[in-house]
């Protein structure tokens, strides 16, 4: 039996929920219908991203992915699963752009092509393909009347937010064969790949972690000069997003620079006091 959209949309809300109580929660205030729009690009994302980190064959499934979504753009009948159900609705609902979606699959496919970052502008690049489209995505859903004008805010924010991805994963992504924490900085401060693969925690690797962070804050800082130009609705759950996900780095602080075995988070109390002070 064919899902209905309201349990289309709580199946997407359930993805988020799973798998991004940051996302979840900052934007769990906004109206129903844009909530529900980001609901359902989340999902989106979400899978096209499990299919390269957890599928079996993933290069013949993101192709396959590929193929269902160029479906999507041209038989507007086509909804073979809930997901893609709560898409239908919510490019219909609002005035999506399509580029960024074929950009994030595009992202995907440089994750099964490449490994290795040298450079952080290889990393920016990196980034903006997987997560600077999310911003890309997500600006019809929650600024319809100046997408244009807060393209470039989106843009950082999505790649300040990858940047802390890297920061803050250095020793899972190691685990799946990858570095993205752009080498030629590590070997600025004396540190090198094998001290990477070791384990190795000193103040060479702080340093450098430490200089990629100034970048992410840098963007976190661009992304943010524009916030005042969102809707009100919407003001509020960006910069809840930008904030918490920004003190992950502060986690990483709190936790010694531990990247290697411990997964940093922001705890409950600590995204609560971040929502407590935005409100106020």
């Amino acid at each position: 039996m064919k899902p209905t959209l309201e349990e289309a949309y709580e199946e997407c809300h359930r993805i988020i929920t799973m798998h991004s109580k940051t996302f979840s929660k900052a934007f769990d205030i906004l109206p129903l219908e844009k909530r529900r729009g980001v609901w359902a690009v989340y999902a989106f994302c979400r899978t096209v991203d499990d299919i390269v980190d957890e599928g079996e064959n993933p290069e013949e499934e993101l192709k396959e992915f590929e193929i269902m979504f160029h479906q999507f753009l041209r038989d507007p009948f086509y909804q073979p699963s809930p997901q893609w159900i709560a898409l239908r609705d919510t490019f219909e609902r609002f005035d999506m752009e399509v580029q960024p979606f074929l950009d994030m699959i595009q992202g995907q496919y440089m994750d099964l092509e490449k490994i290795f970052y040298y450079t952080l502008e290889e990393v920016e690049g990196y980034s903006y393909y997987v997560a600077g489209t999310v911003g890309l995505m997500l600006l019809p859903i929650l600024s319809p009347e100046r997408f244009e004008h807060l393209k470039p805010g989106a843009i950082a924010l999505g790649k300040a937010m990858q940047l802390t991805n890297i920061l803050r994963d250095v020793g899972e992504d190691l685990e799946r064969g990858r570095i993205y924490f752009p080498v030629e900085i590590l070997e600025k401060h004396g540190y090198t790949t094998r001290d990477l693969y070791e384990h190795r925690l000193d103040p060479s690797f702080v340093r450098a972690w430490e200089e990629t962070a100034a970048r992410a804050e840098e963007l976190y800082t661009e992304a943010l000069e524009s916030i005042e130009q969102y809707p009100k609705d919407a003001r509020y759950p960006v910069k809840g997003a930008a904030y918490m996900y920004q003190a992950i780095l502060e986690s990483v602080r709190k936790n010694d620079y531990q990247v290697f075995k411990e997964r940093a988070y922001v705890s409950k109390r600590d995204k609560w006091s971040i929502l407590k002070r935005l409100s106020s």
